[in-house]
């Protein structure tokens, strides 16, 4: 990897970042953070007041209990989100902007908000909806579903979302749970081209949610709020700890766990990106492609907080040309634009070059994150997309409904890395005996110390136990992620995969990711897949390959990619064999599942197949006659 960056930011002596700096006295970025994760009751007592939150602080910004769980953020606290989220940005200016795939376009004033926002709380408890019920939205990414959660918020509800693609099965298996009292949905939504009729589907969810006392249809949605529209906008305080959101893990591995967030918790990690990572000010667009299935949806609602105009859009990020979202940033004169890792890979390998046609003038960040950004990525942005844009991969998630690893806006970019991790978050990269890492040694991304989003718990888990399991059984006391990753002599980190879907080589771990890189760079490789799978008392890595449009799996094709491997990464990454498959099964939120995949070549009960985009993709897997040969 190269030592030299490939973007530098331009000296801003008033960036938040350098404040902080200037006012404790500190020289880089890596002493302010530091002191952010020694010192976490002055550090988040000065997000709250940098970010300006209205509510009641209390005294006592953080209490460190008897362990990570146990631990509180500022538990004298009154706060509402609602309250936060509307609170700048003036009557005339817009604060959402909805957009989809087919050039349909909503601009929502600041005013008109706040309106609605108001019309859905009254109209929500007139419906007999109280702090702490659940409500709930089934729907594409529409504005009506900000409005809708908004006003849940507002009055102490707890909200929980998920896209139309979900099945209603799989919408039962997550919503069922938690018992809701409303439902928001739409008649149909559009993907790649495609409408998709609901109504059947809204009539079986129904009949799976037997808590439900009325759902509301988007078409309906003035409706429904129309007897309130003059209605005064109300926001009930409450503790800190109160629940404001449900996020579900993807139900690969069994049936998903309600990952139960912090309305506060959530708002004051954002803020802490927001303001200090992403310097976001009031007045910019930002946009993150995303639905309403997947924590960035929330993250980009939290961006309301900022005073800055969101953009929704909903459809599909390649249709109806592969660099749809990139004219979106032109058309729209973005400020910051939010993409997944395989969306950015799709564009390079279509060999689609949007410098040439696109100034993107505006346009200061790309942020990434669903997956490893490789090196070649980075490559492609700063050749093919803009010369002088901070490209920011992000590493986070669901589970905290924020990030770890952040672009740091005062500090270069390298190829390849994230940046580091964000203020107030104490990441580290440890060895199997639970030592940190030296630098560039592979190991567990970890997380040494409280953060304010991390989950209250899991729904219906007493005694926390499944809670405990799934973060801190690896290291006692220590948040362990999942990712297997390395921390380079430049501070930045590498991500090489999700830690369970590691492969175990001749003995040697291997992050698939590695794998991954090398393979994707051929053009005739839409995307690829490494399980391990058990074979004669040993186990052998197998390489799935989604080929591109008319290219053919090879025997000399099969040659090179092994002799790639084997000189860009090691012998130890080439595959005991190579096939081809024409999908590869994938969540909702459009992220691979090599567990599932694993699963089913080495005789175990798939644990969830309702939370799979494309479950039909396993029955190849199922019959091939390959996998059953040396």
């Amino acid at each position: 990897m190269s030592a030299q960056p490939i973007w530098s930011p331009t000296p801003h002596s008033d960036h938040p970042i350098l404040r902080l700096q200037k006012d404790f006295g500190f020289h880089d970025y890596w002493q302010l953070h530091q002191w952010s994760i020694d010192n976490p009751a002055d550090f988040w007592s000065r997000v709250w007041d940098d970010v300006e939150v209205v509510g009641e602080k209390g005294e006592n910004s953080f209490v460190v209990g008897n362990d990570f769980i146990s631990a509180k953020f500022f538990p004298e606290a009154k706060f509402n989100i609602a309250e936060n989220l509307l609170r700048k940005g003036e009557d005339s200016e817009i604060a959402i902007i909805g957009l989809t795939e087919f050039g349909d376009r909503q601009e929502i004033s600041w005013k008109e908000l706040r309106q609605k926002v108001a019309a859905t709380a009254a109209a929500m408890k007139s419906k007999g909806v109280l702090p702490g019920d659940r409500v709930v939205a089934w729907s594409p990414n529409l504005p009506e579903v900000v409005i809708w959660s908004l006003g849940a918020l507002s009055i102490g509800a707890i909200v929980s979302t998920a896209s139309p693609d979900f099945s209603p099965l799989a919408v039962a298996d997550r919503f069922g749970q938690i018992e809701p009292k409303l439902l928001l949905v739409a008649n149909s939504y559009s993907y790649n081209g495609k409408n998709f009729d609901l109504t059947s589907k809204i009539l079986e969810i129904e009949s799976l949610l037997p808590t439900l006392i009325e759902t509301v249809r988007i078409t309906d949605y003035q409706g429904f709020i129309e007897n309130f529209m003059d209605a005064e906008p109300g926001f009930i305080r409450l503790p800190f700890d109160h629940p404001g959101f449900i996020l579900f893990s993807s139900g690969t591995t069994g049936k998903p766990k309600c990952i139960v967030h912090s309305a506060a918790g959530v708002y004051i990690k954002a803020s802490e990106e927001l303001h200090y990572q992403f310097s976001i000010v009031p007045g910019e667009k930002i946009m993150f492609f995303t639905t309403c299935g997947w924590m960035m949806w929330n993250w980009l609602v939290m961006v309301l907080g900022r005073g800055a105009t969101i953009v929704l859009y909903d459809g599909s990020p390649g249709f109806p040309e592969v660099d749809h979202l990139f004219r979106i940033a032109e058309d729209e004169a973005l400020d910051f634009l939010g993409l997944s890792a395989k969306y950015i890979d799709s564009v390079n390998k279509a060999a689609v070059r949007p410098i040439e046609d696109l100034e993107l003038k505006k346009l200061r960040m790309i942020g990434s994150t669903g997956s490893v950004l490789s090196p070649e990525s980075f490559d492609f942005i700063y050749e093919s997309v803009k010369r002088d844009v901070h490209v920011a991969s992000l590493s986070g998630g669901t589970d905290i409904c924020g990030c770890f690893l952040t672009p740091i806006p005062t500090l270069p970019v390298y190829r390849g890395e994230l940046q580091g991790p964000a203020l107030g978050m104490a990441v580290d990269i440890v060895s199997g005996d639970g030592k940190s890492a030296d630098n560039d040694v592979k190991g567990e991304l970890v997380c040494l110390t409280p953060f304010p989003s991390k989950p209250l718990g899991f729904w219906g888990d007493e005694g926390d136990v499944k809670y405990r399991a799934a973060y801190f059984e690896g290291f006692p006391g220590v948040w362990t992620h999942g990712d297997f990753a390395s921390r380079s002599e430049t501070g930045g980190y590498t991500i090489f995969g999700r830690s369970d879907a590691t492969l175990n080589s001749k003995g040697v771990r291997i992050g698939t990711a590695e794998i991954y890189r090398v393979v994707e760079k051929f053009p005739q490789v839409k995307e690829a897949m490494a399980i391990a799978q058990d074979w004669e008392d040993d186990s052998r890595v197998l390489l799935f390959l989604v080929m591109t449009n008319g290219a053919e799996l090879s025997q000399d094709l099969i040659q090179a990619i092994r002799k790639a491997l084997r000189e860009e990464a090691s012998p130890r990454h080439v595959p005991d064999k190579i096939i081809a498959t024409p999908e590869l099964p994938r969540t909702k939120s459009n992220k691979l599942v090599e567990l599932a995949v694993a699963d089913l070549i080495n005789g175990r009960i798939i644990r969830n197949r309702d939370a799979l985009l494309n479950p039909q993709a396993l029955d190849w897997f199922a019959d091939c006659q390959e996998l059953r040969q040396p």
